[in-house]
């Protein structure tokens, strides 16, 4: 067949728009239509609608490529470990229920949960992302957040707040009786509610702030002191961004006040008259989110000083989310470095037949350079303050990512290439400078060689057992490698008691996820099968007694967490799901929040309890005493 867009097509090559890719489900061929091309290369800023349009654009970018970048070794798990096998806890933070939070678990729930994870000897605590979200009803996805630079004030403890002890404002407010009365429902409540957790915190948070500015005396001239330094050390987009939350809250209750996109022209970008004005006449209002950062950071800081003081030797083990909201802060802030007109995805594959839609944009490769990677170093500064470990969210984005067309399904989509040896060389120095352990979460379609570079990087590789199998069945706890993170599970998969039933699949059925009962019984016999599968191998490598075929949930998590921990992987994660004895995932992906809202479930039992809980004690009496920190 005669090759009608040659200048098109040689333009996406040098854009690096792939030219197709293997499918996941039948290994066939897909390639990249010209459409998909012209849609992508727009998207770069580059017009492709013609090939004499094409022409002029390979034409202005000439020859170039990537410079190759030397390498920096991320540090090394066993300099972290002396060599030892180790084991943590891992859970969405906000999820915990306490007596203490107020229907979101925050730094003080992270203080106690780290001190009862020191006490069952683990070496860390695993936590999402702690990004900024724009706290709405239906909005409570950790991984699509308003910015990954900054934080949600949402995990703040109020009582924690130094300022408290000196301002009557907030203790009055504190023993209302309205609010014991709204804390208490916040509490009470099984699904998550973050405006009203928010609405909560603001009554006391406003006046914790102008007591700050306020009051008189050493320490608080310090803690100004203190604040100065940190607004200087995080400088321009601090202030862009307190002034974005700022500015989005001053246009409620209109619906376009989370999305500057719709947002009147005047206001579109940081730097306009309209928004230079509303910085003048909002100054209080503006200090205050800037503030509540400086807030964050302290407490953050404090809670993994706690996780040092008890002796966990990597601490808090952080989240970095894939991308950022398409009318959030960071696309604000920084718009040229972001791709418009397209989303990022995944092809269609055997976890989703119709592929997915993530909804926000890929960061430009090509941006990225010409902005030397500055960007991208700041955010993995921002990430890698105080923790001592960083899982890069779906980090086979370091090699390509799935860019799908506005308006277009997941078929549409391309793989477009990223500057990989620059991403990790970034990488590798932000671990070395923090001295922070980096784990890629890399599940899916890993590209040939990617795990060879992760490797060379000193990168962790993540190993999920649900999806650790071949033909023959689930793969022999000998085969899982030393440089890797071990779990059962993952957010997107049902907990180990779910698994070990069937409520997750008739919970999407319920969802729509799932289409017809027909359907619901082929998946349940699936579901028969796999967990056959799973318990055949435990028997057979002597985790499960001979008669574990019919062994009970509590049984077969048991068997799963000697299983893993016999592993020679480093890192073995237990979920604290599984330890609270959850059944339903915390996420359906692919299923809108009008038919189910994930991310909301909160853990039914309390943190003060479930350590204490048969679940939870049961699984930690299968950890061996050689991944327990010894004093």
């Amino acid at each position: 067949m005669t090759d009608g867009r040659p200048r098109l097509r040689a333009l996406a090559d040098r854009l690096g728009i792939e030219d197709g890719y293997r499918s996941a489900i039948d290994r066939a061929w897909v390639p990249t239509r010209d459409r998909t091309r012209e849609a992508l290369a727009a998207a770069m800023g580059w017009d492709a609608s013609s090939e004499a349009a094409a022409a002029a654009a390979l034409a202005e970018l000439g020859e170039w490529e990537f410079p190759a970048t030397s390498g920096v070794r991320c540090v090394d798990v066993d300099a972290k470990l002396g060599g030892r096998r180790a084991f943590g806890i891992g859970t969405h933070l906000y999820t915990l229920r306490s007596r203490a939070n107020w229907g979101f678990g925050n730094f003080g729930d992270l203080r106690a949960l780290i001190a009862a994870a020191a006490a069952e000897g683990a070496a860390f605590v695993g936590i999402n992302p702690l990004h900024a979200l724009a706290n709405r009803t239906g909005d409570a996805c950790p991984y699509a957040p308003v910015s990954r630079i900054f934080r949600n004030p949402l995990y703040l403890d109020p009582a924690a707040i130094p300022d408290l002890p000196h301002c009557a404002a907030a203790q009055r407010r504190l023993e209302s009786a309205d609010h014991r009365t709204r804390i208490d429902a916040l509490r009470a409540a099984g699904r998550l509610d973050p405006a009203g957790v928010d609405a909560a915190l603001r009554a006391v948070l406003v006046p914790l702030h102008a007591c700050f500015r306020d009051r008189r005396g050493a320490d608080a001239d310090e803690r100004r002191r203190a604040y100065a330094r940190f607004r200087d050390e995080q400088g321009q987009p601090l202030t862009d961004f307190a002034t974005f939350v700022a500015l989005a809250e001053h246009l409620e209750p209109s619906p376009c006040a989370g999305d500057w996109r719709r947002w009147s022209e005047s206001h579109r970008t940081p730097q306009s008259a309209g928004v230079g004005s509303f910085r003048d006449h909002h100054e209080r209002e503006i200090d205050f989110h800037a503030w509540l950062q400086f807030e964050l950071d302290r407490q953050l800081a404090g809670a993994c000083a706690t996780a040092r003081d008890v002796g966990l030797p990597i601490g808090v083990y952080a989240d970095l989310a894939l991308g950022s909201a398409p009318g959030g802060s960071d696309t604000w802030t920084w718009p040229g470095l972001f791709a418009s007109g397209v989303t990022v995805g995944a092809p269609p594959d055997g976890f989703s037949r119709s592929g997915q839609d993530w909804g926000f944009p890929p960061l430009d490769p090509h941006a990225l350079r010409r902005d030397g990677f500055a960007f991208w170093a700041r955010l993995l500064d921002a990430n890698t303050r105080h923790v001592g470990a960083l899982r890069i969210d779906h980090a086979l984005g370091l090699r390509r990512l799935f860019w799908i067309p506005e308006g277009g399904e997941p078929r549409d989509g391309a793989y477009v290439r990223y500057p990989e040896a620059e991403l990790l060389a970034a990488i590798g120095r932000a671990s070395r400078e923090r001295d922070v352990l980096m784990i890629a979460e890399d599940l899916g379609t890993v590209p040939e060689g990617f795990d060879a570079a992760l490797r060379d990087a000193r990168m962790l590789s993540s190993r999920v057992l649900l999806f650790e199998r071949d033909d023959a069945g689930f793969r022999p706890a000998a085969a899982y490698p030393r440089a890797c993170l071990a779990t059962a599970n993952t957010h997107d998969l049902p907990p180990l008691l779910g698994f070990a039933g069937e409520s997750d699949l008739l919970l999407r059925r319920r969802a729509g996820q799932i289409p017809d009962d027909a359907t619901l019984e082929l998946l349940r016999e699936e579901r028969r099968r796999d967990r056959r599968a799973l318990q055949e191998r435990l028997v057979r490598d002597g985790f499960l007694d001979a008669g574990g075929l019919a062994a009970g949930p509590d049984a077969l998590a048991a068997a799963v967490v000697r299983f893993l921990c016999a592993s020679p992987a480093a890192l073995v994660g237990l979920s604290l799901d599984d330890l609270a004895g959850e059944s339903e995932p915390l996420n359906l992906p692919g299923v809108p929040a009008a038919r189910h809202p994930s991310w909301t479930r909160r853990t039914r039992v309390p943190l003060e309890e479930l350590f204490c809980g048969p679940t939870a004690r049961l699984l930690f009496d299968c950890v061996p005493d050689e991944r327990r920190r010894i004093e």
